[in-house]
């Protein structure tokens, strides 16, 4: 009798470089793990493989340097100040693409920070100062004087950081920060704007260029290649990107879909066996101490096989089991589960289990499986996943 559900492993891999042989590294960990004399498991139809967007980036070499970044900032806004919208605040995630756009803009960068946190729930303001001398603003939009008069210093709790005093330090002279949760705010400083938040991102440029302002999106700096050699991304540019070195930063990789078909075709040849698989990035979750949403990057997976494609059909079990009435709760719950194509996806048997991408799911789970420091496992192997209880 089968006495264990969804299993989640994370899978050891040698250190990739640029030009490795992705598919076949991913295909040989993952076989070779699961005849380990330790760990040993059974690769089944169903099984789904994870693999780090950053292991995929890496092995492209999906890198740009901040000249590169300069360069196409240059392009897009060839001449005057510009207003940069609503920014997450992250040193691994904006700070280095704030050095390059500074770079790139021959005029002043107006910056112009929601508050009282960023998109993803980074804070500026400590949450009861904020609400208690909210009423001390008389606009919308400020000043960094009176953002600093009302609300005084605040330092990330996580980082120590104070954001405002990093973003501006890059450049004192040239950078001037501002507040608001308006997008259109930022006309009152220049009418070229690039929009530089992540999932709001068509919103805010929709509502800048119906006001007349030239838009320019994270995701189109740097979506076709500057030089001979250097990386881009078609369709999330700068979006996703995160530091390497101080000169440099890493792109979403490019054609994951293409890859993650190439790792299913490859372990469907060595094993007989059809595995999804999927390209994953920061799972979509919510830190419950700080309110930080850790989802930074544009999406969940930028690839993925077609097997992954659509939300889970389930039932509310302890719903059902409550609910038998005369009947064996076990014969209830067996019967809804055997029935449940023809149940109401709004119905009582299933409140609760909350309309999500199954990759948003499932990459969430790698996400956390796989961790983000020295692990060393950026392949994650799932199995279970799409069981129910009658399953065997």
């Amino acid at each position: 009798m089968r006495l264990v559900g969804t299993i989640s492993r994370g899978i050891r891999l040698p250190v990739v470089t640029q030009g490795a042989d992705l598919v076949n590294i991913v295909a040989d960990a993952v076989i070779a793990a699961s005849q380990s004399e330790r760990d040993a498991f059974t690769i089944r139809d169903g099984d789904v493989v994870g693999v780090t967007e950053s292991l995929l980036a890496r092995a492209q070499g999906n890198y740009v340097t901040l000249d590169d970044i300069a360069e196409d900032v240059r392009r897009c806004v060839p001449e005057g100040d510009i207003a940069l919208v609503f920014p997450i605040l992250s040193r691994n995630r904006f700070y280095q693409l704030l050095r390059a756009v500074v770079r790139g803009v021959r005029g002043k960068v107006h910056i112009v920070l929601s508050y009282p946190s960023d998109e993803v729930g980074n804070r500026l303001i400590e949450p009861m100062n904020y609400y208690t001398k909210l009423e001390s603003l008389s606009a919308d939009g400020f000043d960094e004087e009176t953002f600093y008069r009302v609300f005084g210093e605040y330092k990330h709790p996580f980082t120590g950081v104070d954001y405002v005093q990093l973003y501006k330090g890059i450049d004192p002279e040239r950078i001037v920060i501002h507040f608001a949760n308006n997008p259109l705010e930022a006309l009152k400083f220049s009418k070229n704007v690039i929009v530089a938040s992540v999932h709001a991102r068509e919103l805010h440029r929709s509502i800048l260029e119906k006001a007349g302002a030239k838009v320019v999106t994270l995701n189109e700096i740097c979506s076709a290649p500057v030089r001979d050699g250097a990386g881009y991304n078609e369709a999330f540019g700068l979006l996703g990107s995160n530091y390497t070195t101080d000169d440099s930063v890493k792109l979403f990789p490019r054609d994951s879909k293409a890859f993650a078909e190439e790792v299913q075709a490859e372990l469907k040849k060595r094993t007989g066996k059809k595995t999804e698989v999927l390209v994953y990035g920061d799972g979509a979750f919510k830190d419950p101490v700080c309110g930080i949403w850790e989802l930074a990057d544009p999406v969940v997976s930028p690839g993925y096989t077609d097997g992954l494609e659509g939300m889970p059909k389930e039932i509310k079990l302890k719903y059902i089991a409550d609910n038998a009435g005369d009947k064996d709760p076990a014969e209830a719950v067996r019967e809804a589960i055997q029935s449940k194509g023809a149940l109401d996806p709004f119905g009582h048997e299933t409140l609760g289990t909350t309309p999500r991408c199954l990759t948003d799911l499932i990459g969430s789970l790698c996400d956390l499986t796989s961790g983000s420091g020295d692990k060393g496992t950026p392949v994650i192997y799932i199995q279970g996943y799409f069981d129910n209880y009658l399953d065997d």
